[in-house]
């Protein structure tokens, strides 16, 4: 049972997450945009390198990895070395880009190299990709509610995000980094609960090993190189290379963070540190899921109707083996609940800045004729009414979450389906010098559109579980199981159409390669580039390093061909 002082701990880590969004909110007093969004560029290493982890990791994290680990076994553990592949090419490549041109929102960077229209095609995938994500985050804690406390995930859904609306509105980034830090404490405490009360029930680490080998959890050497195979090493290197571009290169939630400290180097040192914090968290997690697996190898969950899904299963673990100890339940759901709390307030805080700067004013322009003049007092109110609506439509998605299927598959998809084709327009623009509006248009919608029927087309076949068992049921209270004990093995089917068998780790690659693809190509037959097009060639901090050498080296060359020749009609 969620005991009174369960209760109490879930007050007192609440209030706390909120009181220092209060107690930031009011001691800055956000009199600019600047301090409201980028928090004056004034912030510390650390929290935004905690912030960088936790804004995006959250609830799915803790429920979701967990579970993939219990549930399918330990492969997915390979998507770390990807992380630490991907970190250098976001820190030297992307990163100064972005910081050298002081923007505020990242779509600013496409104005300038391509145009407003590109800027506003992408910032409308990036507001379709976080609505998309901000349901299953909200869904997460819900999961962990109706576990652990009891109360129906549907009534869970909206308090939770009535919740967060307010949460979003009472500060600015500055207060939601701060509190990203408690967060993420409370995150490696829920996670570290887990493990040791796990450890010291299997009577040390050996036996969870020896429990998940017998089981066939323990899978790290899968080199299949076969699209279908839901994880291998190319799945998950290559598949997690271009998820973690799309999250930490070019998505406006991070980069918004990143240009939050006083230099450069500070912001390339804490992506540099999120890397071991991220990696640090999902490992923990993931041995986490073996631990869970031990404790219920002979009487799975689900199987024994004690749960609906398989991602309650480390909260309905933290009741069996922690329940008896008052007030742990209510430290884990803490966790759970501060988790989603801060990521959300932030995708509605950047949803709501996009709104503004990349809607609202070509919007007015346009039909006014003129630009859109708010003071920063004036434009705080329409910024925190339109977060509000996000908010409510966050909530309507987290309703149609239930019905995908596992959190973290899915996140995953969301991220895939409409950040590898982001990245591949940010690429175009920083990578190449033909690359156009029209054709990195094009390039987009083409990716969206065909990685939205790869990734959400049905039906599709359902992945590989592995066995489960319910041959012992009695320490919780349940007999004369009439289910079959093991759960069957089902492997991914030939009759299903091919694109929808494909791993769902590929989505952000196939939406990469296709974006890419088809923007380049389409630009070279456009022809003869615009002025605007010129423009954005002799700016050259727009490009990676070596794109834009090579475009010194074409203006040093087109100058001395200048020179030469009005020497040679001087001459004559």
């Amino acid at each position: 049972m969620f005991g009174v002082l369960d209760y109490l701990v879930f007050a007192v880590t609440l209030l706390i997450s909120i009181g220092i969004g209060i107690f930031v909110r009011y001691k800055h007093k956000q009199k600019s945009s600047d301090e409201f969004l980028l928090a004056s560029r004034s912030m510390e290493v650390w929290p935004v390198a905690f912030s960088l982890m936790a804004s995006l990791m959250s609830a799915i994290t803790l429920l979701g990895v967990s579970n993939e680990n219990y549930q399918f076994g330990t492969q997915f553990v390979i998507i770390n070395i990807s992380y630490g592949i991907a970190t250098p090419i976001a820190v030297y490549l992307f990163l100064p880009i972005f910081y050298n041109l002081r923007v505020t929102s990242a779509y600013e960077y496409l104005e300038l190299r391509f145009g407003k229209y590109a800027r506003i095609s992408a910032s409308l995938a990036y507001s379709t990709q976080m609505i998309l994500y901000m349901g299953i985050v909200l869904y997460a804690p819900a999961l962990a509610f109706e576990s652990v406390i009891g109360i129906d995930k549907n009534i869970a859904i909206i308090m939770i995000g009535l919740t967060v609306i307010f949460y979003c509105c009472i500060g600015g980034i500055r207060a939601v980094l701060l509190t990203d830090v408690f967060q993420a404490i409370l995150m490696f405490v829920a996670i570290f609960l887990v493990i040791i009360s796990g450890v010291i029930h299997a009577d040390g680490v050996g036996n969870i090993f020896k429990a998940a080998s017998n089981g066939n959890r323990l899978e790290f050497f899968n080199f299949n190189p076969d699209p279908t195979t839901r994880h291998s090493w190319f799945s998950q290197t290559i598949g997690g290379l271009f998820t973690y571009l799309s999250l930490y290169a070019v998505n406006q939630m991070q980069v918004q963070r990143l240009l939050t400290v006083k230099s450069l180097k500070e912001a390339q040192m804490a992506l540099w540190w999120n890397w071991p914090i991220l990696t640090a968290l999902s490992l923990l997690t993931s041995f986490s899921g073996l631990v869970i697996y031990y404790y219920y190898q002979n009487c799975d969950p689900l199987l024994a109707g004690r749960i609906t899904q398989r991602d309650q299963n480390m909260a309905i673990y933290v009741m069996d083996a922690l329940g008896h100890i008052p007030g742990i339940a209510g430290l884990f759901v803490s966790g759970i609940y501060s988790a989603s709390l801060s990521s959300i307030s932030s995708c509605l805080n950047s949803l709501a800045a996009v709104t503004i700067e990349d809607y609202v004013k070509p919007i007015y322009l346009f039909l006014m004729k003129r630009p859109l003049k708010m003071s920063p007092q004036r434009s705080a109110l329409p910024s925190k009414i339109i977060a509000g609506v996000y908010g409510i439509i966050c909530i309507g998605t987290a309703y149609l979450a239930q019905h995908i299927g596992g959190i973290l598959q899915i996140s995953l998809t969301i991220f895939g389906v409409v950040g590898g084709p982001l990245l591949a327009l940010f690429t175009l623009g920083m990578g190449t010098k033909r690359a156009n509006e029209k054709g990195s248009i094009i390039g987009l919608v083409f990716g969206v559109v065909i990685c939205m029927w790869i990734g959400f087309g049905q039906p599709k076949p359902p992945p590989p579980y592995l066995e489960f068992s319910i041959q012992d049921c009695s320490q919780f209270g349940i007999f004369n199981i009439t289910k079959s004990i093991p759960e069957a093995v089902v492997a991914n089917d030939s009759k299903y159409f091919y694109l929808y068998r494909i791993s769902y780790l590929y989505t952000v690659v196939i939406g990469f390669v296709i974006t890419f693809t088809v923007g380049y190509l389409t630009s070279l037959l456009k022809g003869q580039q615009t002025s605007e097009d010129n423009d954005a060639l002799m700016n050259y901090e727009l490009y990676f390093p070596h794109v834009a050498k090579s475009l010194r080296k074409n203006q040093a060359k087109l100058s001395n061909n200048l020179l030469n020749n009005e020497l040679t009609i001087t001459k004559l």
